[in-house]
């Protein structure tokens, strides 16, 4: 797939929130890749940067192993979407998550997930990811 050099940028935005918010769990470096007036709409978080550095600090305390494992990430003008596993612990089946993020000025500006539980066995051996 090709993008456009603003997609990469995009791409790379979001990677880095990967690598340096949700995998690391570190609240503290949010600002470097959230809006100030982001726009969340997971129903269990408010909106805003505050609501999520909290909600980071409180996922991070109760589940320190947790791991972020991007399978793949697309872009399309000024949204990007992640398709990853998120497991809490070692030996966890954990859940398949979606996230689409929009991009405006340089950060996230907006964010949609859907989740669901990654079953053991199931009717095909195809997988979630």
């Amino acid at each position: 797939m090709r993008y456009t050099s603003a997609e990469e940028v995009n791409l790379a935005l979001v990677r880095g929130l990967f690598d340096k918010v949700l995998n690391p769990m570190d609240s503290s470096a949010v600002d470097r890749f959230i809006a100030p007036d982001y726009i969340q709409h997971n129903p269990n978080v408010e909106t805003g940067r505050e609501p999520l550095k909290a909600f980071l600090d409180f996922i991070r305390k109760e589940s320190p192993e947790a791991v972020h494992d991007v399978k793949r990430m697309f872009a399309d003008a000024d949204h990007v979407i992640v398709h990853y596993h998120v497991r809490r612990w070692s030996g966890d089946q954990g859940f398949a998550v979606i996230d689409i993020f929009r991009i405006e000025n340089g950060l996230i500006a907006e964010h949609w997930d859907v989740s669901q539980d990654v079953p053991v066995g199931g009717p095909n051996v195809n997988g979630m990811f």
